[in-house]
Parts: C-alpha cells; sequence; structure tokens
C-alpha cells in the first residue's frame, strides 16, 4: 500500500498570516510538521503543498519535498488533490496531514493509515471528550459513529443529546468523542469529493466531511489517546511551551 502525506500550507489566513512561517523553538511550523511526518514509519513519501515561494523554499532549502498549488483552493482537500496530479508515483491513498500542528504524533498518521486496506473510502480519527468544557465548545467538533466505526455525523454540538440527565452529568452517563481533523482518501475518492457541491449539512454546521456523508461516502474513523494542538492566532503559539520543554 502506498501512501503519500500531504501538508497543505496556504500563506494567507485572516486570523494569523504567515502562520506556516511563525518561529516556534528556532524552526518554522511547517518545517517542524514535515520533520513529525517524517517520523510516520507507514507513510510512503511526505511532501508539502503550498501557494506561496517561501513556504516552497523553507521545505526545500531543508532537504525536503514541496510542490506549488493554486492560491484559490477552498479547502486542504482541494489542494491536496492538486499536489497529488503534480506526483511522479501512483499512490493508493493520501493522508492529509494538518499544516499547523507543528508537534502531532507520528504514531497518530501511523494509526489512520492502519486502516486503509483498499475498501476504506476515507478516514479519521477521534478522541474521548473529558472535559464539559470541550464537550459544549462549538470549536470542537463531536462525532457518533456506528459498530462499523464508521461515522454517522459530525457536529459543533454535542451529540448525543442525552435528554434524561442534566448536562453537567451527560459525561458520567455516555462516551463523547472529539473529531481529529487528520484525513486519509483513497486516491479515487478523493478525485471525486473534490467535484462535489457544497452540501446543505455542510453549510450549516461549516463542517466540509459532512459534504461527503450527505453524498453517501463512508468515513471510517479509529480512536486514538494522543491529544492535537492546532495553531489559529498568534496567541495559540503559547500553548507549545510545554512541547519546547
Amino acid at each position: 500500500m502506498k501512501i503519500l502525506g500531504i501538508i497543505p500550507a496556504r500563506h494567507g489566513s485572516s486570523r494569523f498570516p504567515a502562520k506556516a512561517l511563525a518561529d516556534i523553538g528556532g524552526k518554522t511550523m511547517v518545517r517542524r510538521v514535515y520533520e513529525q511526518a517524517l517520523k510516520a514509519a507507514k507513510l510512503t513519501d511526505v511532501v508539502v503543498a503550498t501557494d506561496h515561494d517561501d513556504i516552497y523554499n523553507e521545505i526545500i532549502k531543508h532537504g525536503g519535498k514541496a510542490v506549488m498549488t493554486r492560491q484559490d483552493h477552498e479547502s486542504g482537500t482541494d489542494r491536496c488533490f492538486e499536489a497529488l496530479k503534480k506526483q511522479d508515483l501512483q499512490y493508493d491513498y493520501v493522508i492529509n496531514i494538518q499544516g499547523d500542528e507543528p508537534f502531532i504524533d507520528p504514531e497518530q498518521i501511523n494509526l489512520i493509515a492502519e486502516m486503509l486496506d483498499g475498501q476504506t473510502e476515507l478516514g479519521t480519527l477521534i478522541k474521548l471528550i473529558d472535559t464539559k468544557e470541550d464537550l459544549f465548545n462549538p470549536n470542537v467538533v463531536k462525532v457518533i459513529f456506528d459498530i462499523n466505526q464508521k461515522a454517522i455525523y459530525f457536529s459543533r454540538s454535542p451529540l448525543p443529546h442525552n435528554r434524561q440527565y442534566p448536562t453537567d452529568e451527560w459525561l458520567k452517563h455516555h462516551a463523547y468523542f472529539r473529531h481529529i481533523g487528520i484525513y486519509a482518501y483513497r486516491t479515487d475518492i478523493l478525485e471525486e469529493i473534490t467535484k462535489l457541491n457544497v452540501s446543505s449539512l455542510e453549510k450549516s454546521e461549516s463542517l466540509e466531511q459532512l459534504r461527503w456523508i450527505e453524498n453517501g461516502y463512508s468515513i471510517k474513523v479509529a480512536e486514538t489517546e494522543h491529544d492535537s494542538i492546532g495553531i489559529d492566532t498568534p496567541e495559540d503559539l503559547d500553548k507549545l511551551q510545554p512541547f519546547l520543554k
């Protein structure tokens, strides 16, 4: 099974312009993500997909692989597909590794790779929610799934709504899971989903993966014990101090 890890890294960001080049303990964010991804033994290769010369050159000058992509992509999924088309080798799967998680655990990448058996269309990771703050935080995406570990729905609201108990007791009576934003796509499926129109559920929740579910694609989930820390604003860099120590 040939698996390509792609790190989408665009330059523009309304909340944190050029965050891919932010300095984190003497290395840029995108370089740290790339180096972490290289440690994932299940990946055949790793490439950064960017829309800016500075990010491209940052990876190339340190011996890495990068490819230039268009600036007008609406999602990392679309950028991954363009990057895939520019590869010389043929791959069975692509894993979309978030470019704003500089300390992503390579075992998370290996875990999602282990579910890729040729039948799996799409894959992602989930983690048990253990705080009320996360459960009711709309920025923490929740997911419910069936007995075959396939996602039923993703939402910014707590799922399920446990009407039998007060909200303070929900975590005591049900296991709730958050979505970890790393995706695996079978390469033929990746091409198909980039041609889909924005769906009604996606508009409501502002979650791209609902477009895939609404169009009949299946997303397999695997549970990880490792957390992920994404950087959305300059202030979020403070979260990384424990990792740097």
